[in-house]
């Protein structure tokens, strides 16, 4: 690898191709982080864990920013494209962060996957009675609010919700 610093950077992958990839990646001397998660799986016959991608469609890779190393990657089988603030330049993940979430996985911890959602953002409801429902994302306590408005009355209606079950609108 050419000068330039180590950095983490995620990585869109075609939809199913997430272990390709990162088999690809390693086999070409990169480092490549693809958390993952065991699933009980049923077929007629038996029943077996299977690993599944953590974020379907992501992985992470370790490497130098230099655009020699960015055109490795993107030439990798299964690659799409670096994820992007600003069109052009992949942007970079924080080591703490992939560090915490190795350290999440490893623990062998149940744990949920939920949209980073603050509070105050436009919301859609994504699955269960509510779904297609639109509103506004606030906390009470330690709860999940969704609050469709009327601004015209000025006024909403709030009901206690799952975090997992919203998107970004």
């Amino acid at each position: 690898m050419s000068s330039g610093s180590l950095n983490w950077y995620a990585v869109y992958v075609k939809s199913r191709h997430e272990f390709v990839a990162h088999r690809e990646l390693l086999r070409k001397g990169l480092e490549s982080y693809l958390p993952c998660v065991k699933r009980l799986r049923q077929w007629k016959d038996r029943r077996k864990f299977v690993d599944f991608p953590l974020f379907p469609g992501y992985l992470f890779v370790h490497i130098c920013d230099n655009p020699e190393t960015f055109l490795s990657v993107l030439k990798t089988r299964g690659v799409v494209s670096f994820i992007s603030l600003k069109p052009g330049q992949p942007a970079t993940v924080s080591p703490e962060e992939i560090t915490s979430l190795k350290l999440l996985i490893k623990s062998g911890k149940d744990f949920d996957v939920h949209p980073f959602l603050k509070e105050g953002t436009r919301i859609r409801v994504k699955r269960g009675p509510l779904k297609g429902a639109e509103g506004i994302l606030r906390k009470k306590g330690d709860q999940y609010m969704f609050h469709v408005n009327i601004d015209l009355l000025g006024r909403s209606v709030g009901v206690k919700i799952y975090a997992d079950d919203l998107e970004a609108a």
